[in-house]
């Protein structure tokens, strides 16, 4: 069972989901729903929350209300595994201050369809008291002279969570941390890189 929000994401998993052999697109089920309160009428072993998809929730109330619900949908037992950011602190100071605004070239790639170059341009402002960095991506689509013949902008809003503030709000929500990651191949945490979580339902 998948969940979201997103009308768009909905629509792109169902699509998916449609081009499945029917005996595998049989047993998926996707919800339109909120992790923050959504009645499933079932419980589950496992629940994941892939790409970082909890820092789209931009308060603690909303954390803890996700994790709330998560756990009335698992199992006694059940696992919860997700990922999130580890906060870059140098970076946070430096983009806390006028200079977060500042465009900085984060990357080039070609369109699929017609081979053209995309450059993406990147702003980033860091709210040291919400925790919250609003970035802004700009996307811009050249011509073989180098033209811009197409810009496209976007907005993403995250809350950061720091390790320890994270442990403790697995536990007040009724989870026992089973193992805290620092990349998807099990290595060790370290500072500033990434935080996969493993957690298990006890309350």
């Amino acid at each position: 069972m998948g969940l979201d929000r997103a009308p768009s994401m909905l629509k792109i998993a169902r699509a998916k989901v449609a081009m499945l052999p029917p005996d595998v697109s049989a047993l998926i089920e996707i919800v339109d729903g909120d992790m923050r309160a959504n009645a499933l009428n079932r419980q589950f072993k496992l629940a994941i929350i892939p790409y970082r998809a909890f820092l789209h929730l931009l308060t603690v109330q909303d954390h803890r209300a996700a994790l709330a619900s998560i756990h009335e949908h698992l199992e006694d037992g059940g696992r919860l595994a997700f990922n999130i950011f580890d906060p870059d602190l140098e970076m946070i100071v430096e983009r806390s201050s006028d200079i977060g605004d500042a465009l900085t070239r984060l990357m080039e790639c070609e369109t699929p369809e017609t081979g053209r170059k995309i450059v993406v341009w990147d702003s980033r402002r860091y709210d040291l008291e919400r925790q919250i960095v609003t970035e802004y991506r700009i996307f811009e689509e050249l011509n073989p002279d180098g033209v811009v013949v197409k810009k496209t902008y976007t907005l993403l809003a995250l809350r950061w969570v720091y390790r320890y503030e994270m442990e403790h709000l697995l536990e007040l929500c009724g989870f026992e941390v089973e193992a805290l990651y620092g990349n998807f191949m099990r290595g060790p945490y370290t500072p500033e890189a990434e935080q996969v979580w493993v957690a298990r339902k006890v309350g």
